[in-house]
């Protein structure tokens, strides 16, 4: 399976659990928006759909 150019990730916080969605490649993971204390880390590559 061939990646996307600009392929869509979930990030979150590891002090205070806050999530955002950006798009890949990034040149460095962002701060926490919320608490502004703790650098961002991908939780999951959001290039397939879910079942529930």
């Amino acid at each position: 399976m061939k990646r996307d150019e600009h392929e869509p990730a979930q990030l979150v916080c590891p002090k205070c659990q806050h999530q955002i969605i950006v798009y890949l490649p990034l040149d460095d993971l962002p701060i926490c928006p919320e608490c502004k204390q703790a650098r961002m880390v991908i939780e999951e590559l959001l290039d397939e759909g879910k079942a529930y």
